[in-house]
């Protein structure tokens, strides 16, 4: 390693808690502090160099400095994180709800297949060019795709607004590949996936993510439904892992009262403790149930959590993550940033959303609560857990996510079915299909003659099965091949609908709307006694730890 790379690999470590300083984190005591902290970058400079000078392995400066900080980061907290440029580029981009590209959804089945497209995104430029799910992308500008991630080529094929990019497209139905040029340009992300009817009256509405544009999207979502006669609503928040606060308080804000608390925060640092309550927005009145499963996490903790508290409708599903840890997202001189726990959630009833994380491992692999029913003051895991109100006098219970009012397993997935999905059999035999019938109307059914002909496919990609283990899975299987060719016929929209269908918490949600319009109803009594009375439904400081 070279001087001037030493002095470099000392110089970002300086820079990083420079920023630190900068952003106000550790204000007090830095001058007692200095002697020590500079001894200890010397120190680690050196060490940096000696690594890198001797160390069977093949090291870069860069990689060991980041690893370094990864590594001091995450004996903190599990969500405390470093975002290199390019990483933190992303997350903007996640953040913003659009970026600049061509607007495909691209996916590869193992390291040594094909780049395909999944599908072309409505009114982009992909689409326009007339792209099609199940057409492989053989070149990026001349490269093979073979050897790309899909991260790389999806970093190949963003670029600057206006810019050009040429891909080689090999398509099923054509013998010869060819070129195609594209024109990038701005693509939006949504993070409403679907909002359409499940019944007459009954909407569905999926979030599967908070971004900044979250709340217009759903303010337009409930306008459509409500427009097709929508009464009762069903808010999908599965497997959502947050974003946006911001955008968390907007999306609660449609559905409780104006000035009621949405959630608070709590933390040691000036600044760190405020309160976020509904604004005056548009409201919707439909009765409300709300699906949960162990994948959602704080943002959508915040609603889901917002929503039982005040008793505004039902939660349905999993117990949820348990993600209620505030980063503060601090930007680097080097481009990248940042994210440093400062402060933790709080639903309105005053329940700590975020479960204990003294074991990492066991935060990560295991979702907490077994959920064999709702705990109860009884309950084994209720002991050890906070017991807080909500508006009507119900007891929820916090420190470990949101427990639902119900709770409704997702069905394990057969492992066949698994092995097609992980393949991709199940999407290639979708394309075939389709190609094959090109006056398939919705409606259509896969019955025997569908299975022998899929059975065929399976037979000429010489996918090995037991036929008992497919009897066994059939159903599962059936519907899946009906969802896919529903994807690629008529869109996402189409594959949901149809998935509805053997969805057990979705069919549970319709059952519930009559308790959850009687319950709404409770919580604006008890809100209306409360108020008379003067009282608030917590001591917000009570809920907070004395250290």
């Amino acid at each position: 390693m070279s001087r001037s790379a030493r002095r470099s690999a000392g110089l970002t470590v300086v820079v990083l808690g420079g920023a630190c300083l900068l952003g106000g984190l550790f204000a007090n005591g830095v001058g007692a502090e200095g002697d020590k902290s500079s001894a200890q970058v010397r120190s680690f400079t050196r060490i940096l160099a000696l690594v890198e000078d001797y160390s069977i392995g093949k090291t870069t400066s860069e990689d060991l400095v980041e690893d370094a900080i990864q590594g001091m980061l995450h004996t903190l907290d599990p969500h405390s994180n470093y975002l290199n440029r390019e990483a933190f580029a992303e997350m903007r981009d996640e953040q913003r709800g659009m970026f600049y590209g061509l607007g495909i959804q691209i996916n590869k089945r193992g390291p040594d297949q094909p780049l395909t497209i999944i599908a072309p995104i409505d009114g982009t430029p992909a689409a326009k060019a007339g792209l099609q799910p199940g057409d492989v992308i053989a070149k990026i500008e001349g490269q093979d795709t073979i050897g790309l991630t899909v991260q790389d080529a999806v970093r190949k094929l963003k670029g600057e607004k206006g810019t050009k990019v040429t891909i080689t497209v090999q398509r099923a139905a054509e013998n010869a590949s060819f070129d195609v040029t594209l024109v990038r340009d701005e693509i939006p992300t949504h993070s409403i996936a679907h909002a359409f009817l499940v019944q007459p009256g009954v909407g569905l509405i999926r979030i599967s993510s908070f971004t900044g544009t979250t709340t217009d999207e759903l303010d337009e979502a409930l306008r459509k439904l409500k427009d097709q006669g929508m009464e009762r609503l069903i808010l999908d928040l599965r497997s959502n892992p947050g974003g946006l606060l911001d955008q968390a308080v907007g999306v609660s804000s449609r559905f409780i009262p104006e000035g009621k608390l949405v959630v608070y925060t709590r933390g040691r640092i000036a600044g760190s403790d405020q309160d976020y309550t509904a604004k005056g927005e548009a409201r919707t009145n439909a009765a409300l149930v709300v699906l949960v499963d162990r994948n959602s996490a704080a943002a959508s903790e915040i609603g889901s959590g917002c929503v039982q508290d005040h008793d505004r409708g039902l939660v349905v599903g999993e117990t949820t993550f348990g993600k209620g840890l505030v980063q503060r997202v601090i930007q680097l001189r080097d481009g990248g940033a940042l994210a440093l726990t400062t402060a933790k959630y709080y639903t309105p009833s005053g329940r700590l959303i975020q479960r204990d994380y003294s074991n990492l491992d066991d935060y990560f692999l295991d979702a907490e609560l077994d959920d064999d029913d709702t705990p109860t003051a009884a309950a084994p895991d209720a002991k050890d857990r906070e017991v807080r109100r909500t508006d009507a006098g119900r007891t929820v219970y916090g420190g470990g996510g949101i427990t639902p009012d119900y709770v409704v397993h997702s069905e394990r997935e057969p492992a066949l079915l698994s092995r097609l999905r992980r393949e991709n059999l199940l999407f290639d035999y979708a394309v075939r299909f389709v190609a094959g019938h090109p006056d398939l109307k919705p409606g259509f059914s896969v019955g025997d003659e569908v299975i022998r002909d899929f059975r065929a496919f399976l037979g000429s990609r010489n996918f090995k099965y037991e036929a008992e283990t497919f009897d066994t899975a059939r159903k599962p299987i059936e519907l899946r091949i009906r969802s896919q060719i529903g994807r690629v016929k008529w869109g996402a929209e189409a594959e949901s609908r149809i998935l509805v269908e053997g969805d057990a918490q979705v069919q549970k949600a319709l059952t519930l709307f009559d308790e959850a319009a009687k319950l709404a109803q409770a919580g604006e009594l008890g809100r209306k006694a409360r108020d008379e009375k003067g009282e608030k439904p917590t001591d917000l400081k009570a809920a907070v730890p004395a250290s």
